[in-house]
């Protein structure tokens, strides 16, 4: 693998290894030694063991549970490979966390998901991959470049393997049509919308189901789930417009605050996300039978590879 930046070298942070492990061993390589520790106050500490000097780092680290933690982490190896002299160094970050605050909804309001960028290229970073960013703007907050990746053909494979073609695309909101949109186009099939509005923060009321899903078997695609609330409501709407049955795809599996629970309480068929997030407990797959996890692995992988290889990575979106 030739490229002016260097050898391709591999490396992790501790918020997802098993998928890191999985990165390498589609690429064929071995992840570099490091080791994060703690001070006694509770402060990390970061040990590259391998000389990075002239390489071409990739530096795998997906900021998710807990987030702050992990986006500190991401921040000091950063550091630590800049001043280690690495020739070009790729955060790749399958979560990005922070990215639900990518624009002011009143007054006084952060803008998180820009901040979050402006530390990750100050902290050395010379390019980002990442896998379905909440919101598509986030590209534009980086002056670096930034490969989005989407787990859409993934999500598609798996749909279409399930059901075919004879179904339902459904955006749980009107802010997810897009996303919708770009599965149904892959499985050529119509999509419908749950029209909602939240009384408050936790709170979701559902309201009217736009599009035909009577007798119909659905699949209620989102980028990542969180509580759940909004998907549960989803499924409960569409069960109750003739939905003979539904899936849930996603992303990212954040599943805070008794999130899987709830989803299983659902009338949900099956919950569908990506290895982007581990799960916090191992225990918990076993405990939710309706559970899938797919790999994102060979995407982020090959990726990886033509970024090292100075080859097009739009050419994965086609």
């Amino acid at each position: 693998m030739s490229s002016p930046h260097g050898e391709l070298m591999l490396l992790s942070g501790t918020a997802n290894p098993e998928l890191s492990e999985r990165i390498a061993a589609e690429i064929g390589l071995p992840l570099a030694d490091i080791q994060v520790t703690r001070f006694a106050d509770g402060e990390i500490d970061v040990k590259i063991g391998d000389s990075v000097r002239g390489h071409d780092v990739f530096l795998i680290q997906p900021t998710c549970y807990p987030v702050s933690e992990n986006l500190v982490q991401l921040f000091i190896i950063l550091d630590s490979l800049r001043r280690a002299s690495a020739a070009r160094i790729n955060a790749v970050v399958p979560y990005y966390g922070y990215a639900r605050k990518e624009k002011k909804t009143q007054a006084r309001d952060p803008i998180s998901a820009k901040l979050m960028a402006n530390t990750i290229e100050m902290a050395g970073a010379d390019r980002v991959i990442t896998v379905d960013l909440h919101a598509e703007a986030i590209q534009g907050f980086f002056d670096i470049p930034v490969d989005a990746l989407t787990a859409s053909k993934i999500l598609a494979r798996h749909v279409h393997e399930r059901h075919g073609q004879n179904l339902v695309v459904v955006s749980p909101d009107v802010g997810g049509t897009a996303r919708a949109r770009q599965l149904a186009r892959l499985l050529d099939c119509p999509i419908a919308i749950i029209d909602k509005r939240r009384p408050s923060d936790d709170d979701v009321e559902v309201l009217n189901v736009i599009g035909d899903v009577e007798g119909q078997r659905c699949v209620v695609i989102d980028d990542l789930i969180s509580t759940g609330s909004t998907l549960a409501g989803a499924a409960h709407a569409l069960r109750r417009s003739g939905a003979t049955r539904v899936d849930v795809v996603a992303t990212h599996g954040v599943f805070s605050d008794s999130a899987l629970q709830r989803l299983h309480e659902a009338p949900i068929d099956e919950i569908c996300v990506t290895d982007t997030i581990p799960l916090r407990e191992p225990r918990t797959f076993d405990d939710h039978p309706k559970l899938r996890i797919l790999t994102v692995a060979p995407l982020i992988a090959e990726a990886i590879v033509r970024v090292h290889e100075g080859r097009s990575v739009s050419e994965l979106f086609r």
